[in-house]
């Protein structure tokens, strides 16, 4: 990576944010790297990074044998004088850390103004509007901050902030929960799992129809739990054929998506019992799988592989595959759909998220190319920006990308 900006206290970093008019004026790049300062070029270093980029593979052999075959299935994307979302600023004081390449849900974004984010071992958040950075929660040890009661520092690898509440999951099998508006420091704290290899892989914070909210873990040790987000007591556990790497909620419905340590994403009801069995969604990719998103309709739900592919199916009929769209050069670590069901966006582990229009079924797209580990993605509600955390030691921060107004194209956004 380039060589550092100059380091500002934090009172000072919004002095270091690219603003919108220094991007399109040339005067800044939008991250703040000084490219005249280097012996790169933009566009030599992107050669160069994608020269030595390396993409992980749990099952090597089989996506090199299916890599052509893949290729030659996926939508033909257009991204061709495609602008859907315009550079608005980097936000440089909430600062994101990756502690497992593989688990990047480290952004969320539940307001227009508010972005959180995971920094080492705490959960920040930061307020575009009052320009205010704080700490939600600090799980981290030591004299200052011992921890969560019950489970002491704990590693955060993921972090889930819905319906007022922030929950951070660890290493441990950790699961840490605030109430947002709650003066406590933790709200529910404890290790949901004793087993050594229980990684908390990720969390959903969802209501099922009849209002009950529930706060939903999946962990390496092949369960997904749910808790009720009142009491915290258990509601139901479901176990998986393989370790869970997330699990997502039907919106406005009952159902939920898992994917794990394989090729494979079931779809089942929390609420019933084992003598109604999951339903698989159909083959088709070759490695394990780390993200998925639904769409707000609920009909469709989006799987994100290690095999660099996106799928996209329609649960009505789970035995085909909806769309198949391929990432730029690594795998696909986040999805979300934007709350008007116009958007999604891929996140890789680097450099790159695409945003495709999934109004043209995915044929049109987006590619946003940035420097740096991505830490996560998050549709603002509404869907007018889409804010991108890059983790980062010199270059750290939260770019945000806002909509472009045009109404005679995404009527439904409007």
């Amino acid at each position: 990576m380039p060589p550092p900006l100059q380091e500002f206290e934090d009172d000072e970093s919004e002095l270091q944010d690219t603003l919108a008019h220094q991007v399109v004026s040339g005067a800044r790049d939008a991250q703040g790297i000084p490219w005249s300062a280097t012996p790169y070029t933009r566009a030599d270093y992107r050669q160069v990074r994608q020269s030595q980029h390396r993409t992980y593979f749990n099952r090597e052999v089989e996506v090199a044998t299916a890599k052509s075959r893949l290729a030659m299935e996926a939508v033909k994307v257009s991204t061709s004088n495609t602008n859907m979302f315009m550079f608005h600023r980097n936000w440089r004081r909430l600062h994101s850390t990756i502690v497992h390449f593989q688990l990047r849900n480290l952004l969320w974004c539940p307001t227009t103004t508010d972005m959180y984010a995971v920094h080492e071992n705490r959960v920040l958040t930061y307020s575009t509007a009052t320009r205010v950075l704080r700490t939600v929660m600090d799980i981290g040890g030591g004299i200052a901050a011992p921890g969560a009661p019950g489970i002491g520092a704990a590693q955060v690898c993921t972090l889930c902030v819905k319906h007022g509440m922030a929950a951070a999951g660890g290493f441990g099998g950790e699961l840490v929960v605030k109430r947002l508006e709650s003066l406590e420091t933790f709200t529910y704290s404890k290790r949901v799992t004793d087993n050594e290899n229980g990684i908390t892989n990720a969390i959903e914070i969802a209501p099922s129809p009849s209002g009950q909210v529930s706060v939903i873990c999946s962990n390496n040790d092949n369960r997904v739990r749910c808790l009720d987000a009142k009491t915290f007591q258990s509601v139901s556990t479901h176990v998986m054929p393989w370790a869970v790497n997330t699990t997502v909620a039907q919106p406005g419905g009952r159902l939920l998506c898992s994917v794990g340590d394989d090729p494979g994403a079931l779809i089942f009801d929390p609420g019933v019992g084992p003598s109604r069995p999951a339903v698989k969604l159909a083959d088709g990719h070759v490695d394990f799988s780390f993200a998925a998103a639904w769409h707000p309709g609920g009909n469709c739900v989006a799987t994100g592989n290690q095999d660099c592919t996106t799928r996209v199916y329609d649960i009505r009929a789970p035995g085909k595959c909806l769309a198949l769209l391929l990432s730029n050069v690594g795998a696909v670590r986040s999805l979300r759909f934007s709350d008007c069901g116009n958007f999604l966006a891929a996140a890789e582990p680097a450099d790159f998220v695409t945003i495709f229009d999934v109004t043209t079924s995915y044929k049109r797209a987006q590619v946003i190319d940035l420097f740096g580990e991505l830490a996560g993605v998050a549709f603002c509600p509404g869907s007018d920006c889409l804010n991108i955390a890059v983790a980062d030691p010199h270059y750290s921060s939260v770019l945000q990308y806002n909509k472009m107004r045009m109404s005679y194209l995404y009527p439904l956004c409007e």
